[in-house]
């Protein structure tokens, strides 16, 4: 069975500064805490080619892939692909946005399968992604609000 999540936040901020500021991938490296760096390939319209690169992890690995992202603005979402699925048979993920009184909800969604020459399977990696989209959401809102605060 393929790997699934589902994490969603309330952002108490306007959905225009939400959109903006989570879809500035140049800027990726100072709202989430584990990418390195983001160098964009090409650009054409809404899709984006990217690759990103994490911070080495607790084994001082350090992890980098290309993705392509396409934003629909009007629909509110965002649809993102690994081009270089590295330890991932694929990694499809599906960003929502929704104006919520208080604020945005952002949504986060990710269909996955490890291959089986990777370091954890499906249900590990599950958990993993789960445990760690909360923080990085936490992260986000926190710098969202701050910046919302400000404006």
């Amino acid at each position: 069975m393929p790997g699934h999540t589902d994490n969603e936040i309330l952002i108490n901020a306007p959905l225009d500064l939400v959109w903006d500021v989570t879809n500035d991938l140049e800027n990726w490296p100072q709202l989430f805490s584990e990418y390195a760096s983001v160098e964009v390939l090409d650009r054409v319209g809404p899709k984006t080619t990217f690759r990103l690169t994490m911070h080495p992890d607790e084994n001082g690995t350090v992890w980098s892939w290309v993705s392509e992202r396409e934003t629909d603005r009007p629909g509110l979402t965002v649809k993102a692909r690994r081009v270089e699925p590295g330890p991932f048979e694929f990694m499809n993920i599906r960003w929502e946005y929704t104006e919520h009184p208080g604020g945005t909800l952002m949504r986060w969604i990710q269909d996955f399968a490890m291959k089986p020459t990777a370091p954890v399977d499906d249900h590990g990696m599950t958990n993993h992604i789960n445990r760690n989209s909360r923080v990085q959401m936490e992260l986000i809102r926190d710098k969202v609000e701050l910046r919302a605060g400000k404006e």
